[in-house]
């Protein structure tokens, strides 16, 4: 059984590799509980910067809805909490935290991306947040905060995918970069700005929207039909 997170430790940082490649990365209980791990334990450590990156096709896709019909609505509905939950510890988390992104990236696997500071991709990479197709509104503010309002709501409202072009014009990436350059722009920000200085601006510059984010997903999650809903976009996904 192949382990679904890699750490390693770099000068000033930690890297987070997402390794379920079969699932494309999806975002199964076990990694959201292990990326919390993760980063709580960065953060104890003073950790300058946090990177999270993915194995195979891609960074990752969204909720893994493996055995989803064999879960309860209210686990179903727990998960996607603890989803959001962990979106905000990366939104609001004191270090630098970069993405990086390859392939398609879609549902909470594009949250994921637009929850981290410095957000890079290839020139391939593809993004789609499809959760309003089953009725979930999942990081809203953030996504409107990144894009603007007007932006963001066409893109969630019309579940369409946006490419790496379109994405550093709407500002959703901050830089399309090959893989093979991603650890030079890693270590230029590290060289920047002193740790402690770091922490101080983006506490400042953050508008942290969690509260509204967290209410308006469970106001979605918890709206009768969750499971049917997810059955019609699941059979009209596939």
């Amino acid at each position: 059984m192949s382990v679904p997170l890699f750490k390693e430790q770099v000068r000033g940082g930690v890297v987070l590799t997402i390794n379920r490649p079969d699932k494309r990365n999806a975002l199964s209980a076990e990694l959201v509980e292990l990326l919390f791990e993760a980063i709580d334990t960065a953060h104890a450590d003073h950790t300058e910067v946090i990177i999270f990156r993915g194995t195979g096709k891609n960074l990752r896709v969204g909720f893994d809805f493996s055995l989803w019909q064999e879960s309860s609505k209210g686990d179903l509905i727990l998960r996607f909490i603890r989803i959001e939950t962990l979106l905000q510890k990366i939104a609001t988390s004191p270090a630098v935290t970069f993405a990086l992104a390859h392939g398609r990236n879609f549902g909470a696997g594009a949250n994921f991306f637009g929850a981290c500071k410095r957000r890079i991709a290839e020139p391939d990479a593809t993004f789609q947040m499809p959760g309003l197709n089953f009725g979930l509104v999942l990081g809203t503010q953030r996504f409107s905060a990144c894009v603007g309002r007007d932006i963001a709501r066409e893109i969630l409202s019309s579940t369409r995918t946006f490419d790496a072009q379109e994405d550093q014009v709407i500002s959703f990436i901050t830089e399309i970069a090959p893989t093979e350059t991603w650890d030079t722009l890693v270590e230029t920000e590290l060289a920047q700005t002193p740790a402690p200085s770091r922490a101080l601006l983006h506490g400042a510059i953050d508008n942290d929207q969690s509260d509204r984010d967290l209410a308006q997903l469970v106001r979605s999650a918890t709206t009768p039909g969750l499971k049917s809903r997810i059955a019609t976009y699941l059979a009209q996904a596939n």
